[in-house]
């Protein structure tokens, strides 16, 4: 946990990468970790859009296209894991969030 001192150190940086996932993975593990994420991010947008309609009365059109546009990129990925797969090999996955204060 990061002390007031060392948050306020960062957030005059304005930007920061964090690595979320960096490994090598065994395509049951890919499944399980790419899955999880993308079905909950989703999930997020599926709410947002949900909670839009139910207090301004329509959806939200960009949150409907980004939860389209994951359903697409999670079975590209799944597609992959299922090539590695039949293969026997791992996959190696890595994925970097980057923050950036506006």
């Amino acid at each position: 946990m990061m002390t007031n001192t060392e948050l306020l150190e960062r957030t005059t940086i304005a930007k920061d990468e964090q690595h979320l996932i960096k490994g090598d993975f065994s395509p049951e593990d890919a499944t399980e970790i790419i899955n999880h994420l993308i079905t909950n991010k989703i999930r997020f947008h599926e709410v947002r859009s949900f909670s839009s309609e139910i207090r301004l009365g329509k959806t939200d059109p960009s949150s409907i296209q980004r939860a389209e546009e994951l359903r697409e990129s999670k079975e590209v990925l799944n597609e992959l894991i299922t090539c590695a797969q039949e293969q026997g090999r791992n996959l190696r996955i890595s994925s970097t969030i980057a923050i950036e204060i506006i």
